[in-house]
């Protein structure tokens, strides 16, 4: 077809080329490919990657939404599989996926070719092109993580994994990883069940035995100002919450073997230039009581012989949810900036990370009680704003003075956007945790497919 373009991208995987291919075809596969600034959701799918299977898609266009679909053809179990846009913006749209072994080497090969065919002349065709040199910079650095991670722990056993808090940014991504590394993972729900992966508390023996829990449910921290009212519901989501839930386990003939519960590095209050470890004590104020308390009822779960860890997490980044998804509107418009006099210290970690430290946590018997889950090398607020700006290609130069947040937000703005943590993940690093993204700079390159290296 006249105006046809190719695009063509390959990588070396630390894994076979069936291996690889049958990690392409676990559920959860697609949406861990997909970039987080893209937002792209998966609306509806049928018969996997096979011939004949379909998947639509639904991408926000700015007010608007724009839906996708795409049907699989040219399938070859270990080898290839193919899709092709049957509904969307582009005339032609043909995408192959192909694996094959390296010799002697233990690895493989994927090579993604996309034939394309876009609207705009010239300008539409490189438009596209960036577009694509951008998505798969992003799709092949998780795909070769994600199997990394999966030969790490491929000699033990597969789990039968309950999520609580499965809906929220941390939850929905984690459930994604955990069925593509091969684990059974069922959702806990507060309302009446609508999926066969959806448990009620009170039903928990339907998805017995279970091997594993990862318990990240709680009220937003960040979602308003601290009224008595708030401040009741966040403690409560996570100190009773907790107790339910294991209550609700010790009632079942096996309790899980493992339970990885989340905590913050509000643990530790702010504590200005002081280096932080799983080792020091807790801080003061609100944040400090929640997770000392949240921490208190997790450790609970020993008295049933279950390994426990308390992840201390640290800023997220991601465009999809968190303070991240917060900031990146307003840097966008030139409108960014330190906070205050930007000598806090942040202590941050990729979204990846923190779903790979979950499944290490998971994974790793060695690991109990506190962990910190943080990038190895924390950031001044004055820093983080001016990477974040050089990301975005803005500006970071308009201050937000510290009196005007305290204004806004009262006791909330001293213990988040004013406080200053600066923590170790020591544990990580003594299990052999291998971060993927351990400075600020590549980190918000990945995340946000800015047009520096993504690596």
């Amino acid at each position: 077809m006249s105006g046809a373009q190719t695009f063509s991208r390959s990588i070396e995987l630390p894994v076979s080329a069936a291996e690889a291919f049958a990690w392409h075809e676990r559920p959860g596969a697609l949406e861990r490919l997909v970039p987080p600034w893209e937002e792209i959701e998966v609306v509806a799918r049928s018969r996997g990657i096979r011939d004949g299977g379909r998947v639509v898609l639904r991408q926000r266009v700015g007010p608007g939404s724009l839906t996708l679909e795409a049907e699989h053809y040219g399938y070859r179990q270990g080898h290839e599989f193919n899709d092709r846009l049957v509904r969307g913006p582009f005339s032609r749209w043909e995408h192959r996926h192909a694996f094959s072994d390296l010799p002697g080497h233990g690895g493989s090969v994927l090579t993604d070719e996309i034939v394309y065919q876009a609207a705009g002349g010239p300008i539409g065709q490189a438009v596209v092109k960036g577009k694509l040199d951008r998505m798969f910079s992003y799709r092949h650095a998780v795909t070769a993580a994600d199997l990394a991670l999966w030969k790490r722990w491929a000699h033990r056993p597969r789990l039968r994994i309950l999520v609580s808090g499965a809906t929220g940014l941390v939850g929905s991504a984690l459930r994604n990883l955990l069925m593509t590394q091969g684990h059974t993972v069922f959702r806990l729900v507060r309302r009446a069940p609508r999926a066969h992966d959806e448990v009620v508390l009170s039903d928990l023996a339907e998805a017995a035995p279970l091997d594993a829990v990862v318990h990240l449910a709680g009220e937003n921290v960040a979602g308003g100002r601290w009224t008595p009212e708030r401040r009741s519901r966040i403690l409560n989501s996570r100190e009773k919450g907790t107790q339910e839930l294991v209550a609700a386990l010790g009632r079942l003939a096996q309790p899980p073997r493992v339970f990885v519960g989340a905590s913050a590095i509000g643990f530790y209050g702010s504590r200005g230039e002081t280096s932080l470890a799983e080792t020091d004590g807790p801080g003061t104020g609100f944040l400090s009581e929640v997770c000392q308390a949240w921490e208190r009822e997790t450790l609970a779960v020993r008295e049933f012989d279950t390994r426990a860890v308390c992840l201390r997490i640290g800023v997220v980044l991601s465009p999809a949810g968190g303070a991240l998804a917060k900031l990146v509107p307003i840097f966008q418009v030139g409108g960014g900036g330190p906070v205050g006099d930007g000598r806090m210290w942040m202590s941050w970690i990729s979204i990846d990370d923190v779903l790979a430290s979950i499944v290490h946590a998971l994974m790793e018997d060695r690991l109990s009680g506190p962990v910190n889950a943080v990038a190895p090398e924390p950031v001044r607020n004055a820093e983080f704003a001016q990477e974040l700006g050089q990301a975005l290609g803005r500006p970071a130069l308009l201050p937000v003075p510290a009196f005007a947040l305290r204004a806004l937000y009262g006791r909330m703005a001293d213990e988040t956007l004013l406080a200053s943590t600066r923590v170790r993940p020591d544990r990580l690093l003594e299990t052999g945790f291998s971060f993927r993204h351990s400075q600020i700079r590549p980190a918000l390159s990945f995340v946000l497919g800015s047009n520096r290296a993504v690596t």
